[in-house]
């Protein structure tokens, strides 16, 4: 049962409830407000040639291409239009993992766009913390002080940060302080008509695991839903009306994005949801990249809040209305319906007129076109060919083309004595973000390449026993993500095979592991190459920090440019390096 009236009232009498009395609202109209929320907008400055599945007016399967930040500005402008009692939420993971023309500026006109935008609240997402927690505080903050091996400040010399505010109400710093503000109250209306909202931003808890731990060094992620019931009482006690939760964290689901039935519902956030204190009005969320509007009673007639995400890379924008009764101090409706942003035609995909169109707005069409003429010299350099595609989808046991190239390639830039005497290289396959398809004549530019790469580890070698080389192979089973079910595997370099068998107890499952034929001794000591990310513990994987003797090399992506142009044209590697033990 709702208590929010009650508990006013009592803030009023103990002289806490403010210079209006709950009282003085009786009678006021409700208050509708209007939250535009998109997630996970990853710097897609330009349309990232995505197509949205939807059904068209007569029932036909379409695909309607999407995206880009001049044509979102358009339609958040629209939406906004539509009421002034507005407020623009993204639920984390606006900038890094992003195309070259915002990631090789820091991602800072990713920033600049959002200020033109009129982006209000971005909930810090595990990506936000890729560059460590100094740069990210300079993304809010402004300035050019340098905390990368990337220079910024290239092409705005004067980088303000962001107008918006950061929330993080669960990374603390040691001395227990969150890294940004918790939450922050929005009020609309006036008078007997005044209404609050209040806004916790959060990311998901076990963000250490998902970036490098130097990036996160001194920082405490809690737990999501102990963190969101703990600030309720005080956002009471502020007056907020209502309470909307922005997380980066998600769910899946088996129904369309703007299907309301919550069909097959699942994924992290779920059992977060079902601990919410039942004052929650709203959850924004993200993270999974999918795109849904769940009503949560359906589930728990309890909890009678909306859980919504849009997706990824601006293609979706989820439009909510709030009614809320200033006198009651509850929300009465909600509601939130996902908009595709359809952009310009790419492929097989044309526009079409059943769909909303959207114009690019001038002044962030103008930005973008700054950054990409600015990246343009760096993208479009050809470094190389390739025989054919190599796709960076896993296969059944977790291995995939993509990532064994990655593999060798760091191999051979480590192998030299003077460069750390590898011996074998693993790559993360999570880490690997884009295809890498030739043109026509076999051709790859620097611009696919960091499609792929686009984080900036250098490489480590390190000396790690046969034994430890065993145990981290099993941690592929056992660590977070890292699952057969959603394959996180780990790609060998040329020469090392293994099969695996899930059926053997824990610690038992790695079968037959070999180099060049040779099987691996427990005790001898292996040269072993990895990415900084790996290096120090990332995925879960933290049998690599065991490792000895480090040799800190070239960048993961400098290795793969050399790679490909030294062996042009290259044959993509075949993935059967991992065999999967049939039952």
């Amino acid at each position: 049962m709702r208590a929010r009236l009650a508990i006013a009232l009592l803030l009023a009498l103990a002289g806490c409830a403010g210079p209006r009395a709950i009282e003085d609202r009786a009678g006021a109209a409700p208050v509708r407000v209007k939250i535009i929320a998109f997630n996970d907008f990853h710097g897609a400055l330009e349309p990232p040639r995505q197509a949205v599945p939807a059904t068209a007016a007569d029932g036909a399967e379409v695909r309607v291409p999407a995206g880009g930040a001049a044509y979102l500005a358009s339609a958040i402008a629209e939406r906004r239009a539509a009421n002034p009692n507005n407020v623009v939420v993204s639920a984390g993971d606006l900038i890094s993992a992003s195309p070259l023309v915002s990631a090789a500026f820091l991602d800072e006109p990713t920033i600049l766009a959002m200020n033109l935008i009129g982006l209000d609240i971005n909930a810090v997402g595990n990506h936000e913390f890729d560059r460590g927690s100094a740069e990210l505080l300079r993304m809010q903050n402004g300035g050019c002080e340098r905390h990368t091996s990337r220079q910024p400040c290239q092409v705005d010399r004067d980088f303000p940060g962001a107008r918006f505010r950061f929330l993080a109400a669960n990374v603390r710093r040691e001395n227990g302080e969150t890294l940004f503000p918790a939450y922050v109250i929005r009020t609309f209306g006036e008078g007997a008509g005044e209404v609050k909202v209040g806004f916790i931003g959060l990311t998901l808890e076990g963000t250490a695991a998902l970036v490098t731990p130097a990036g996160v060094a001194g920082l405490t992620f809690g737990d999501e839903a102990d963190t969101i019931n703990a600030l309720i009482p005080r956002l009471r006690a502020e007056r907020a009306d209502a309470i909307v939760v922005v997380i980066h964290q998600g769910l899946s689901t088996d129904v369309g994005y703007n299907d309301h039935s919550c069909g097959g519902i699942d994924g992290p956030l779920l059992p977060i949801l079902a601990r919410l204190d039942p004052e929650v009005d709203l959850v924004v969320s993200g993270h999974t990249h999918n795109a849904y509007v769940c009503d949560y009673a359906r589930i728990d007639p309890g909890r009678p809040f909306l859980v919504t995400s849009a997706g990824r890379s601006g293609t979706l924008l989820t439009d909510i209305d709030l009614s809320i009764d200033p006198a009651a101090s509850r929300v009465l409706e909600r509601r939130a319906d996902n908009l595709i942003v359809q952009s310009v035609a790419h492929n097989d995909f044309a526009l079409r007129d059943d769909f909303p169109r959207y114009a690019p707005e001038p002044r962030v069409a103008s930005l973008v076109g700054r950054y990409v003429a600015a990246v343009q010299r760096v993208t479009s350099r050809v470094v190389g060919r390739l025989q054919g595609p190599a796709p960076r989808e896993a296969s059944l046991t977790g291995e995939s083309v993509l990532g064994n190239l990655v593999a060798d390639a760091q191999l051979a830039a480590t192998r030299a004595p003077d460069a750390g005497g590898a011996q074998i290289a693993f790559m993360n396959v999570t880490g690997v973000r884009a295809d890498l398809v030739p043109a026509a004549d076999g051709s790859l530019t620097y611009g696919q390449l960091f499609a792929a790469q686009p984080f900036a580890n250098d490489l480590v070698t390190k000396s790690m026993t046969g034994r430890q080389i065993r145990a981290l192979l099993e941690q592929q089973f056992d660590s977070g993500s890292n699952t057969v079910a959603r394959p996180g595997m780990l790609a060998p370099s040329r020469g090392l095979t293994y099969r695996y068998d899930l059926t053997r107890p824990a610690g038992e499952r790695i079968i037959d592991l070999r180099l060049d034929g040779v099987p691996l001794r427990d005790e001898a000591s292996y040269r072993v190459t990895m990415n900084s990310f790996l290096a120090s513990g990332g995925d879960n994987f933290t049998v690599f920090r065991e490792g000895t003797d480090p040799r800190v090399g070239p960048s993961d992506l400098e290795a793969l440019e050399r790679y490909i142009a030294a062996a042009s044209p290259l044959a993509p590697p075949p993935a059967d390096r991992i065999t999967r033990q049939s039952p």
